[in-house]
């Protein structure tokens, strides 16, 4: 396991260089980038098909600069700097443990002054530079890809929202017992909780700017398949405790071709240091578990990769709009349903029986995504999106 991308470096290079990047987070990252990209391509498609139209706006341009218009530039500069400064003064302690750091008031506040005047100033100065003896309006052509950056960022901060309110949920001991680190700390996400938040956010975002609901929908589906394809390599990578149940069961012979660990992993030198020390190792990690168990992340990257192409191949045949994101609801419920049979999670127990939060959830979304495979399929004539 590669808790940082320094462990990595050193384990293949034999070099040990200092990088504080988690590989979890950057994983997250990449899950964010691929999937906005996908989705940018969904838009042009869509707008290039006539489905969706650019926004027109008007916008005051050549205005003298105000002091309100400096705030938040200023506010957000500051901390960069606060923390930049702070972290480069004493690197060794931010390398550490980085997240208690950045959560923290540490910092420098020379820097954060020194960065927040500066940013000021270039945003003056540009202001400047496009004054007009008298402003005018002009009307601002917004192409729906054009707000992709927009969607990533409201999907991130969305989904790490919901991710913390449902993981609490889950927990709910845990959140009670130091409701500040519950809420404050980078573990203990819950994808379906990312999920519905997420989605909500940004159908509101795509109503606000003109684009159908529905039509955001088919196009986000292959996007949160292969994000979530690419995010799970990170929980993969990182050992953060998405594993699966022990599995001592011997491999059968109609999968000796495939390595042990796939069968069976101990995750060694995992993130969160669960299990036995690691005979002769130095460092912060040295920890693996004791007993083998399904490398379940792994098994999602597969799975989730194979039905993003399903989706991908199916995106330009379905003419009906809701149809696709139907599906990708049908197929999510079906392999987060089935994986949590042999994964590792907290368990409910509703009359007698023993239910995860995720089984309860996967099943909701595939009984909807049929309901909207029959309901599209049926109303098809009245929801036909044009050639």
């Amino acid at each position: 396991m590669y808790p940082r991308i320094s462990d990595f470096i050193k384990d293949i290079f034999g070099v040990d260089v200092p990088i504080p990047i988690q590989s979890y987070g950057l994983f997250v990252a990449f899950a964010f980038i691929v999937g906005g990209y996908i989705m940018m391509l969904e838009l042009k498609r869509k707008t290039k098909d006539g489905l969706l139209l650019p926004q027109i706006k008007k916008v005051l341009i050549g205005e003298a600069p105000k002091p309100q218009d400096f705030f938040y530039t200023g506010l957000i500069s500051f901390l960069v700097g606060f923390k930049l400064v702070g972290l480069m003064l004493n690197y060794t302690h931010f390398y550490d443990d980085p997240q208690t750091y950045i959560l923290s008031l540490q910092g420098n506040v020379f820097g954060g002054l020194l960065f927040g005047a500066f940013s000021v100033y270039l945003s003056y100065r540009d202001k400047l530079k496009h004054r007009l003896e008298t402003p005018k309006w002009e009307e601002e052509v917004i192409q729906p890809y054009q707000l992709t950056g927009s969607i990533i960022l409201i999907g991130i901060i969305a989904s790490i929202i919901g991710a913390k309110i449902f993981h609490n949920l889950e927990n709910i001991d845990e959140f009670i017992k130091d409701p500040v680190e519950a809420i404050f700390s980078f573990s203990g996400l819950t994808f379906y909780g990312g999920l519905i938040v997420c989605t909500i956010s940004l159908l509101w975002f795509g109503k606000k700017n003109g684009i159908a609901p529905l039509i955001l929908a088919d196009a986000g589906a292959p996007a949160v398949m292969l994000g979530y394809a690419v995010g799970r390599i990170g929980c993969q990578v990182s050992g953060d405790g998405d594993w699966g149940i022990d599995n001592l069961m011997h491999k059968p012979d109609w999968l000796s071709f495939l390595p042990d660990w796939l069968w069976g992993y101990n995750y060694p030198h995992n993130v969160l240091n669960h299990g036995n020390h690691i005979a002769g190792c130095v460092g912060k990690y040295c920890s693996a578990l004791q007993n083998p168990v399904f490398p379940t992340p792994f098994y999602e990257t597969l799975i989730c990769t194979l039905f993003f192409l399903v989706l991908w191949a199916l995106r330009k045949k379905i003419k009906t709009n809701g149809l696709l994101f139907s599906i990708y609801l049908t197929l999510n419920g079906i392999e987060r349903f089935f994986i949590e049979k042999i994964r590792v999670n907290e368990v409910y127990n509703i009359f007698g029986h023993k239910i995860t939060q995720a089984e309860i959830i996967s099943t909701m979304l595939f009984l909807l995504g049929i309901t909207g495979i029959l309901y599209f399929n049926f109303f098809k004539k009245k929801n036909v999106t044009s050639p």
